[in-house]
């Protein structure tokens, strides 16, 4: 099973039976069905929405996060009602999200790591990485609340890739 996008793919994200995606330089979220991937005639235009990089979907609240570099922010979109808002701006070059029940986190070039309270927007912590990691390609939340980071840069050479698992009692500071 193949799925064709005109455009760049930055971003792709189900929640339940609908799998979303976005593409650099479009203001449209493109919806697919998620069992054949058979494009839906409906999409969602997020006006404002200049270079979408990724997309999380929460399942929560049926509500989609979607970082935009070219705008400065994130923004938060309604599956149901196709509403959206600015949902927080960022003055850091975001690059990938991940979400938990209560919490995004946001990662921007080249190794910096922030969670944000996905009830409030606020500012929860900013994640000290080690000097090592010289590029962070992705981070989770585990539920333990470690971090798992995939980055570039080891202690033993700074273009290995690696996978860490980083511990928050060690390298976050916390926002209050």
């Amino acid at each position: 099973m193949s799925l064709y996008v005109v455009g760049l793919v930055t971003g792709v994200t189900q929640l339940g039976d609908i799998v979303y995606v976005v593409c650099y330089g479009s203001p449209i979220i493109k919806m697919f069905t998620a069992d054949t991937l058979s494009p839906l005639s409906e999409s969602i235009h997020v006006k404002g929405m200049r270079s979408p990089c990724d997309i999380v979907a929460c399942r929560n609240d049926r509500e989609l996060y979607v970082a935009d570099r070219g705008g400065g922010c994130i923004w938060r979109v309604s599956v149901d009602d196709k509403s959206y808002v600015k949902w927080l701006t960022t003055t850091v070059d975001v690059r990938k999200l991940s979400l938990t029940s209560h919490h995004l986190l946001v990662t921007s070039y080249p190794r910096s790591v922030r969670q944000y309270s996905t009830t409030d927007s606020q500012q929860l912590r900013d994640v000290l990485l080690p000097e090592y990691m010289k590029y962070v390609n992705h981070i989770v939340e585990s539920l333990r609340q470690t971090f798992i980071v995939v980055h570039r840069g080891t202690s033993l050479c700074e273009e290995q890739c690696a996978v860490s698992e980083l511990f928050t009692f060690c390298c976050v500071f916390k926002y209050h």
